[in-house]
């Protein structure tokens, strides 16, 4: 599956929804080493981007969503609509990152010169 054809929308433009395979989801759980604490706290003291986190958020979004795209694949969706993340401090230190969306199957919808829509199969 290809990442353009995953949305937070509920549609993706010029193709149609021909079957919903349900909720798929990607989770991870990720937590900071005692020294990126330490870098990262340091950083604090100075203000503005804590860039130890920055990376460990994103790389904690990235895993989640390849997780979500893996199991849509898996059931045979070709895209994702209505994609949203989650995260949830589980204690001090440990945070859980959830990406979900709906798994779908997308067709696209071609329009002739008489401006009539069909779905190419």
């Amino acid at each position: 599956m290809k990442n353009e054809m995953t949305t937070t929308a509920f549609d993706i433009s010029g193709y149609k929804v021909v079957q919903n395979l349900g909720i798929v989801r990607g989770l991870t759980v990720r937590s900071r080493s005692v020294v990126g604490n330490f870098i990262g706290g340091i950083q604090s003291l100075f203000g503005g981007n804590i860039s130890i986190y920055t990376e460990l958020c994103d790389d904690a979004r990235s895993e989640s969503f390849v997780l979500m795209m893996s199991r849509a694949d898996r059931i045979g969706a070709n895209a994702i609509i209505g994609m949203r993340y989650d995260a949830t401090e589980l204690m001090p230190g440990l945070t859980e990152v959830l990406c979900y969306g709906t798994a779908v199957v997308v067709e696209k919808v071609v329009v002739d010169k008489n401006n009539q829509s069909s779905v190419e199969k």
